[in-house]
């Protein structure tokens, strides 16, 4: 699969920055707000936003269900921040009966960071990857708990929040508390698109 469909849930959030990164890395991004589209991908990003308006707007797109099945079924799918969040099986601190897309056995604590004023930026080492990443955290998650087939890819390292889990992978699902598309690294794109190919 040389150059894979690769689609951006474009419900809200950092699409363009998503697509970006994914054609540099000779994917062939499409955005994604329909049944069909999601249909004609190899991969997903779910990338961040607000994860209860994110469901709402995937139920009114009549997404949801077919999320959940497309995840169920193995596509690879990397949620990044609320896409973390929309890919957890449990989250903590989550809003009345939200709900999520599931399948990624973790436990997600919502803006675990603190608000938009405590939004920091930190160099975190990546399983996988030579060099550290400099990772951008906004109004970010944490991985509270996870489940014995889920790998840890990174923790922060220092500060208030040191040794909290911000990257995993679980099978073809991929998901980090920080924001990727931020910046000129496209490494951790680079991990999701190898996944992809090799899935």
């Amino acid at each position: 699969m040389s150059q894979p469909v690769i689609g951006v849930l474009a419900l809200q959030g950092d699409v363009r920055e998503h697509l970006t990164a994914l054609r540099s890395l000779g994917a062939d991004p499409i955005s994604v707000r329909r049944p069909a589209e999601l249909a004609a991908c190899d991969g997903l990003v779910v990338p961040g936003g607000e994860s209860t308006t994110m469901v709402k707007l995937a139920r009114i797109f009549e997404l949801l269900e077919p999320l959940r099945e497309a995840v169920r079924g193995g596509l690879p799918t990397f949620g990044t921040c609320a896409g973390m969040i929309m890919l957890a099986d449990r989250i903590e601190d989550g809003a009345v009966g939200q709900e999520t897309i599931g399948g990624l056995h973790i436990t997600v604590r919502r803006n675990a960071f603190g608000r938009q004023v405590d939004s920091f930026e930190d160099d975190l080492e990546v399983d996988g990857l030579a060099a550290p990443v400099r990772a951008v955290f906004i109004r970010a998650p944490w991985v509270e708990a996870v489940a014995d087939d889920v790998d840890v890819l990174a923790r922060v390292a220092v500060g208030p929040a040191a040794g909290r889990i911000v990257a995993v992978r679980q099978g073809p699902l991929m998901a980090t508390s920080f924001h990727p598309e931020v910046g000129s690294d496209d490494r951790v794109h680079g991990m999701f698109v190898d996944l992809v190919r090799s899935a």
